[in-house]
């Protein structure tokens, strides 16, 4: 009997690895600016090479993962995370410019997290678990107590050694997705369905409801991220918090949250039905948006943005296995398109945020209320999901 649980170890791992790849180098972006003389303007060029690699990999998943391979492509994702995390302490100093060493180590572990994204989801669902809409939501809480460990492990680590020790804490962090390489080298990894069998991008493009997924998913990364990456911003300049306090009362809270939300249904997914869980969390993320943009209590805004995260947790895994079983034959194709909308909405979701808080004269409240709009379209996009499954179920 195949040892499934290595396999789901490995997938835990990698959902670290990709958390560790998204949130350590903006840990250290005023330590760029300051060491390496690197202007804010190119320092934000980090995170968007980061995310429009993601999105490139995610387009490469959709058509030509099953010819390689899961387990090629999966080592592939751990060989590149690790050595784009450790190049981070030697290739800036080696090449003359250093944000392109930074650059090549950014893009290199994007790749390493864009796989990751794709194929942990399928590995998991092609697993014969017993409750995999249950175990979709854990495999997904391994991301948000990545996050918060690398907010919190790193902080503490500076506090101890120094920020001038950041190049040991790259070496460090990268150690996780080295030691993975063996996991997943080794654990069984099953196929969902033959690359010959699935349905392929064009097919899936012509089913309604598959757009409503994708509608889902842009939603979902919009809701999250423009919340997630706007916490801290939110704390220091609503509450007047330093900025490592924010970081700790905003983006790490929220993780824990998040974590949360995805925990309990991991744990009780058996005894819920997701789609009312899905719901009920809509309705409360639409209230935190609420809370955030409307209060005029700062820390009522603040336990918003908190509690947010524990609203979204369950958008994106959610999402994933309702879509899983509307279309079984989906394939890779249709993961790598799903991660590719969450990625999407994830870029664009902070950016609107941003850009109205800068013509509303730094007010990050009416930035907040235009964000608004993610969570209701999320919302009515759940009721079309959930009448559409009432319907399909009665005419059985």
């Amino acid at each position: 009997m195949p040892n499934y649980h290595k396999t789901k170890t490995a997938c835990y791992l990698g959902l670290i690895t990709q958390a560790i790849a998204a949130n350590f180098a903006p840990l250290l972006f005023l330590k760029f600016h300051y060491d390496y003389h690197i202007s804010l303007g190119n320092i934000a060029l980090i995170s968007t090479c980061f995310y429009f690699t993601q999105l490139l990999v995610d387009l490469f998943c959709a058509k030509f993962v099953d010819r390689i391979g899961y387990r090629v492509c999966i080592v592939a994702s751990e060989i590149c995370a690790a050595a784009g995390l450790a190049g981070l302490a030697f290739l800036p100093d080696l090449l003359p410019i250093p944000l392109i060493g930074i650059l090549c180590c950014v893009i290199m572990y994007a790749i390493g997290s864009g796989l990751i994204e794709v194929l942990c989801s399928p590995i998991i669902e092609a697993c014969p678990f017993e409750n995999k809409e249950a175990t979709m939501s854990l495999l997904h809480s391994f991301y948000c107590w990545g996050a918060v460990g690398t907010i919190l492990m790193s902080t503490l680590f500076f506090l101890i050694f120094g920020m001038d020790s950041w190049k040991w804490l790259a070496v460090l962090w990268a150690l996780i997705p080295a030691v993975n390489i063996y996991n997943f080298a080794t654990c069984p990894i099953e196929h969902l369905v033959d690359a010959k069998d699935g349905m392929g991008i064009r097919k899936l493009f012509q089913t309604p409801l598959f757009w409503l997924a994708i509608g889902l998913m842009i939603c979902s990364g919009a809701s999250e991220l423009a919340m997630a990456q706007w916490a801290s911003a939110y704390a220091e300049a609503a509450l007047g918090l330093s900025k490592t306090i924010g970081d700790l009362a905003g983006p790490c809270m929220f993780a824990v949250t998040m974590g949360i939300s995805r925990v309990i249904f991991g744990k009780y997914g058996d005894r819920m039905d997701l789609m009312k869980f899905m719901i009920g969390s809509g309705i409360l993320c639409v209230i935190c948006y609420l809370f955030a943009s409307l209060s005029a209590n700062p820390l009522i805004g603040l336990i918003g943005c908190i509690i947010c995260g524990f609203s979204v947790g369950i958008m994106w895994p959610g999402t994933i296995s309702l879509t899983s079983e509307k279309f079984p034959a989906g394939g890779t194709a249709m993961f790598a398109l799903l991660a590719m909308a969450g990625d999407l909405g994830g870029s664009i979701g902070p950016g609107i945020v941003g850009r109205v808080t800068q013509y509303a004269g730094d007010n990050i409240r009416i930035g907040m209320s235009i964000g608004l709009v993610f969570p209701i379209l999320l919302l009515i996009m759940l009721f079309a999901l959930g009448r559409e499954k009432t319907q399909t179920e009665k005419t059985k």
